[in-house]
């Protein structure tokens, strides 16, 4: 007599690890994340650069009353004859400042030289200063007289600048890029999020034909 224990199949081969709806779910989830990680980042320099791009866009019509600031002082002499021959023997050259005159210069004017080019000749070595929303520089004669000029145009003028990364430095221009490729991130994410929500929302690809259609005809007609 022969006893016969339960009976268990073998799972299938074929059946599927995910169904399509739960990998669907888990990309648009990544979507998502991605999305608002960038949106994040974006936010105040994106609040930033549209309200500068408006008023870069009207600049014209932004009155801005520059500040001129003028200081002087005299070179003491034992400088003075180091600053003498310095520039006999850097004519024509473009080199910092030595030392001993940029210290001096740092405690006498607002202003930090060390480092920073000078443009040589034999009667005197000048430093120009730019700076976003305004303008400097220094000027250092032979004889020792030695002048300071800033020129300040407003806060506007240092937000449009802050836009264009004029006068900004390297940091400030990796700051630009890095938002710039968060922006593309944002702009992208967006599109695909669009794309999966589509079938719901039938106005979302006229909605994105005339955004990107837009733009082109009016450069087409009105940009000259």
């Amino acid at each position: 007599m022969s006893s016969t224990g339960p009976t268990t199949s073998a799972p299938s081969a074929t059946a599927p690890t995910a169904l399509p709806g739960a990998r669907r779910a888990v990309y648009l989830k990544q979507l998502h994340k991605w999305h608002w990680i960038s949106s994040a980042i974006c936010l105040m320099a994106m609040l930033l650069f549209s309200f500068t791009g408006f008023t870069l866009n009207h600049a014209a019509h932004i009155e801005a009353k520059p500040e001129v600031t003028r200081l002087k002082a005299s070179l003491p002499e034992p400088l003075r004859v180091q600053l003498e021959r310095y520039a006999a023997s850097h004519a024509d050259a473009e080199v910092p400042l030595p030392s001993e005159i940029a210290d001096w210069a740092n405690a006498s004017f607002p202003v930090d030289v060390r480092g920073k080019r000078a443009e040589w000749s034999e009667e005197d070595a000048y430093i120009a200063l730019p700076r976003p929303g305004g303008d400097a520089w220094l000027r250092i004669a032979a004889d020792g007289a030695a002048e300071y000029e800033s020129t300040s145009r407003g806060w506007i003028s240092w937000l449009n600048d802050m836009h264009k990364g004029r006068n900004t430095g390297t940091v400030w221009s990796w700051f630009i890029d890095i938002f710039a490729i968060a922006c593309v991130i944002f702009c992208l994410t967006g599109f695909l999020i669009l794309k999966y929500h589509a079938a719901n929302r039938p106005s979302t690809w006229p909605v994105i034909g005339f955004g990107i259609v837009l733009p082109a005809v009016i450069a087409l007609l009105f940009v000259h």
